[in-house]
């Protein structure tokens, strides 16, 4: 579990490509501090678990569905990405809850500045269109951020100068493309909503003149 904001920086060290999997590493300094075998950290919004350590790197095995639903697989040596490590209990809850568990991925149709704003406008498909809301909460390539605009093409968030500094999103250009976390809870009450919707219609069902009959009713 994460919180969306990012701690630091990282460089895409290494890249060896599988044939539907990469395993990367990333080279870093201040998450490392505390990084064990086995941890969880965001890269890009993307729940990792580390494989291999060093001092300035971390090693994570990227597999084919983790490749298919995120942007990793575009990914270079060079290429820098935002890290975060796992939440601790202890921690302030800063950004919101975030699972690192990406929903898809969007495209960046606009970039606007606006006195010490930056406005990203975020083009995305119906599946993820559903779960933004106004004034609520989305994770960018890993970054919390509050929803400013949505209707049913794109959404826009807008950056401070602090967001911008400290992560990716601060040189990402038109065109670039991004991976996108729903707020889980709207994902939870959707799911409890059509399992009440499927239950009213199973039991509307099992009603007929036989069983009205049966229970006095006709």
């Amino acid at each position: 579990m994460f919180t969306g904001i990012v701690e630091e920086i990282g460089i895409v060290r290494r890249i060896v490509f599988g044939s539907k999997s990469i395993k990367l590493s990333i080279q870093c300094s201040k998450i490392m501090d505390d990084v064990k075998l086995g941890d969880s950290i965001a890269v890009n919004g993307i729940c990792l678990t580390v494989v291999d350590r060093k001092s300035d790197e971390f090693t994570a095995d990227v597999m084919p569905e983790t490749m298919r639903k995120t942007g990793l697989g575009e990914l270079k040596v060079g290429f820098v990405v935002n890290l975060e490590r796992a939440l601790r209990l202890s921690d302030r809850l800063g950004g919101h809850i975030v699972s690192g568990h990406i929903d898809g991925t969007g495209v960046i149709m606009d970039r606007v500045r606006e006195d010490n704003a930056i406005w990203l406008t975020i083009e995305a498909g119906r599946d993820i269109l559903k779960y933004i809301v106004m004034k609520g909460s989305v994770a960018l390539d890993g970054t919390s951020l509050t929803v400013a605009y949505v209707d049913d093409k794109c959404f826009k968030v807008s950056l401070i100068p602090h967001t911008a500094s400290i992560t990716t999103l601060g040189s990402k250009e038109v065109g670039s493309r991004v991976n996108i976390e729903c707020d889980m809870l709207g994902k939870y009450v959707e799911k409890l909503l059509l399992v009440n919707v499927s239950e009213q219609n199973s039991k509307s069902k099992d009603i007929s003149l036989d069983f009205l009959i049966k229970n006095g009713f006709a």
